[in-house]
């Protein structure tokens, strides 16, 4: 089998040092990214929880080839901060951040920014506008645009930095982003396939059942994946069942394991697509050409 791997982590506890003992294990295992939970609201056992996207920057100096993919949530995060937040990351880590699309949408993680509980149609569109402004923002800065010409005391080229200017249902943002673009040109977007943005998604997360009954539905939601547009398509396990893992290669891209022996992972998965530089080289993506300098 040669399947990508991604391993979830918990969001809770303080436990920093076992956190990177954990993950560094899982990138020795071949892992090719490891996600990291993460909720608006405070653990409800009173302890205390590091947010995602400080752990995955912590993270990016302590590993160097596992992809590292916080999750944001989409319906509670400032746009801009959000896609600054996740390009530094990409930077940091030289070109492997992702980011797991959360939409906690609570009436309590709504009280947390104080806006209104959003549901249905509203939820998606909202999800659909952070994404898009996300992009465009990781765009606004041509691949180019820091040119550092001491010649002329030039640190960038301001005809290669472009104002966004999106108009959302519920925001707007008027760019560019302060952070050069990404190495991988656009951070790896991932996301469940029911959030009903599956276009906007470098990686679908399709979850399932922890026994080979659930492969006919797997299989089918896959396939609607595949054709409403997502480029990979991750079957969300809550754990490794060997007669599951033997169905899914062929039918899925990857798998997405909350597991805490990786040992029990890999021996079930000898081989491994090898990884690469940049995230988006060890999933295969391409790197993404630059819809700003594309227009121009």
């Amino acid at each position: 089998m040669s399947l990508h791997l991604a391993l979830e982590v918990d969001g809770d506890g303080a436990d920093v040092a076992a956190l990177t003992a954990h993950v560094t294990a899982a990138e020795a295992a071949g892992f090719a990214l490891v996600t990291i939970a993460d909720s608006p609201l405070p653990p409800a056992d009173g302890s205390v929880r590091i947010e995602a996207g400080v752990r995955a920057a912590y993270l990016s100096r302590r590993t160097t080839r596992i992809g590292l993919a916080p999750t944001l949530h989409a319906s509670v995060t400032e746009p801009f901060h959000l896609a600054t937040q996740l390009a530094s990351l990409d930077h940091a880590s030289l070109g492997r951040a992702a980011w797991v699309v959360g939409a906690e949408s609570s009436a309590a993680a709504a009280a947390t920014v104080g806006e209104p509980v959003l549901t249905g149609s509203d939820l998606r569109r909202e999800i659909a506008d952070v994404i898009d402004v996300a992009r465009q923002l990781w765009d606004s800065w041509e691949d180019d645009a820091v040119i550092r010409d001491r010649a002329t005391s030039r640190f960038l080229d301001p005809d290669r930095v472009h104002h966004v200017n999106f108009t959302g249902a519920r925001f707007t943002v008027s760019g560019p982003l302060i952070t050069p673009r990404p190495p991988q040109g656009q951070v790896v977007v991932i996301g469940a396939d029911t959030l009903g943005v599956t276009s906007r998604l470098d990686i679908a997360l399709v979850d399932t059942a922890d026994t080979a009954a659930g492969l006919g539905e797997l299989t089918e939601r896959t396939a609607l994946a595949r054709a409403d547009g997502a480029a990979l398509v991750f079957a969300d396990l809550p754990s490794a069942d060997a007669s599951l893992l033997r169905h899914l290669d062929g039918v899925v891209d990857g798998v997405r394991i909350r597991v805490a022996d990786i040992p029990l992972v890999t021996d079930l998965l000898k081989t491994r697509p090898p990884a690469g530089p940049t995230l988006r080289d060890t999933l295969g993506l391409p790197r993404p050409a630059n819809q700003f300098a594309v227009a121009g």
